[in-house]
């Protein structure tokens, strides 16, 4: 039978009592949280990774909320998502269990959601601390269920938004009995009573928004024992931005969003990786290049922005030590940046193999974006080869500039998209270089350059444009070109440039005329 101790009605009591409500389905406050990552077979279909051992997160115990409450999505995020599951409550103290004793030292079971907020999962790189452990990202209830009447094999985890069945999955598609959860983690430290063990979500789980209400039920069909719906409302959160003078900022991109979503048609991915769904979401800067400015800015030579840049205080714009594979191309894009550090052989086993960096930012860049890549100038491997630049050009990304080297030259030269870089080389990335990081702010051939910077190159090079600056400068350099032209063809009729070229006031007049006379 249930405990009906535990149950929804226990919440309102406990508000009455001036006990704490968020714990009212709980026999107390969990010392620990422990979350299991990858755990059924469906899911690890759908990410396309299956696991050889379950691997762990914590969660904060002050993120447990009561059924029937809320979770607020922060201001400036998009990507919150559910995740149903059967949460086990620790009966008995558990250390270094064996597997056939672990479901002994069970005391319950019940529903949980595991929510999650994608948009600040590459800040935590791994940790899922701020992404997992907000205010009422763990609803646990409402009604506890003993363990010693169920079958750990049989039990069933469902979960619906609004009204919709979203998931469904059973114990027997584990890739990890829940016993031997128990036992692993038993082996690492006490598992004392009350301490709670979020045993995984099965494929479906997606994206919700304000407004939605999700519920998550456990069972045991076979002895007609459950847990009840957990109910939990989405709302969107107070309108406070996140501080970045104190730390990480939200972010997403196409991996996340389609993670997120759980496929690339629910992300509103095409087929190729096009973001079809809220693209301008994709940086705060990535809006300041319109097509008009682009339009602009592909006939503007990379000399003429030089000049007007100068002219408003900027000389440490342009990314020096790299040539076009393409010259007579126009690079335009918005930055996408990639930072490699100098190789290691410890770093680059913990951080070059696997979904690592630089494959992180290939398989992100979005639409209109440069991939720019901080290799130190160091030009002694290669920072791409021909696979990255065939997914670079199948995502429609602007270009590629890098400071480093490029492998199978010949071959990324005729993908046709446009490359700048530091010179052709045969070895491979580790020889160098450990990818690190991506979305930061880099150096790249001796300027810096941030996510959202307008990139431009032609054959003289490229240059970095900050966005608040490009439509004034690519105005100005325009007009500028317009006069030199004009000032190219007096020379060219055999006039000597002094007093052309700055031009004097006559020389000036002569212009104004010239132009007065064309708009005519």
């Amino acid at each position: 039978m249930t405990i009906d101790a535990h149950s929804a009605d226990a919440a309102a009591d406990a508000a009455d009592s001036g006990a704490d409500a968020r714990f009212a389905a709980l026999p107390c406050r969990p010392g620990k949280i422990v979350a299991v990552h990858l755990s059924y077979a469906s899911r690890a279909a759908q990410r396309g990774r299956r696991p050889d051992a379950p691997s762990y997160f914590f969660k904060a115990s002050s993120s447990v909320a009561a059924s029937g409450g809320v979770v607020e999505r922060p201001a400036g995020t998009e990507l919150l998502a559910f995740e149903g599951e059967i949460a086990l409550v620790i009966g008995r103290t558990a250390r270094r269990v064996a597997i056939d004793d672990a479901w002994l030292h069970v005391g319950w079971v019940t529903a949980s959601n595991d929510l999650g907020l994608y948009d600040l999962r590459a800040a935590d790189k791994g940790s899922n601390v701020r992404s997992k452990g907000g205010d009422g990202f763990t609803p646990i209830g409402p009604t506890l269920i003993p363990a010693a009447l169920v079958d750990p094999a049989g039990l069933r985890v469902r979960t619906w938004v609004n009204g919709d069945l979203r998931q469904e999955g059973s114990t027997d598609d584990l890739l990890f009995p829940l016993a031997q959860i128990v036992a692993d983690l038993s082996q690492h430290f006490t598992l004392e009573p009350g301490d709670v063990v979020l045993t995984g979500t099965p494929a479906g789980s997606s994206v919700i928004v304000p407004g939605d209400v999700v519920e998550v039920e456990v069972d045991a069909p076979a002895i007609g024992q459950t847990s009840g719906h957990l109910v939990t409302t989405v709302v969107d959160g107070p309108d406070i931005p996140f501080d970045a003078a104190l730390g990480s900022l939200p972010a997403v991109d196409d991996v996340q969003r389609e993670e997120a979503w759980g496929s690339t048609e629910a992300a509103g991915l095409a087929a190729d990786g096009v973001s079809t769904r809220g693209s301008a979401a994709r940086s705060t800067t990535g809006g300041t290049l319109t097509p008009q400015l682009r339009e602009k800015l592909l006939r503007t030579p990379v000399a003429a922005l030089s000049q007007q840049l100068r002219t408003r205080g900027l000389n440490a714009v342009t990314i020096d030590g790299v040539r076009p594979l393409h010259p007579a191309q126009k690079l335009v894009g918005t930055a996408k940046t990639l930072r490699f550090v100098p190789g290691r052989e410890d770093l680059f086993a913990s951080h070059g193999g696997g979904y690592n960096a630089q494959k992180r930012a290939f398989d992100a860049v979005g639409e209109g974006e440069v991939i720019v890549i901080e290799a130190r100038g160091e030009a002694g491997s290669g920072t791409l080869g021909d696979v990255l630049a065939i997914r670079a050009h199948a995502r429609h990304a602007a270009g590629i500039v890098t400071d480093g080297g490029v492998r199978d030259i010949d071959a990324v030269t005729a993908i046709g998209i446009p490359v700048y870089t530091a010179g052709a080389h045969p070895a491979v990335l580790g020889r160098k270089h450990v990818p690190w990081d991506v979305d930061v702010t880099i150096a790249c051939g001796g300027t810096t350059v941030q996510p959202g910077d307008i990139i431009v190159g032609d054959a003289d090079g490229v240059i970095v444009v900050p966005p608040h600056l490009a439509e004034e400068v690519a105005t100005a350099a325009l007009a500028q070109e317009d006069e030199d032209g004009w000032i190219a063809a007096r020379v060219a009729e055999g006039h000597p440039i002094d007093g052309l070229f700055p031009m004097n006031t006559e020389w000036r007049a002569a212009y104004e005329a010239s132009r007065e006379g064309a708009r005519r």
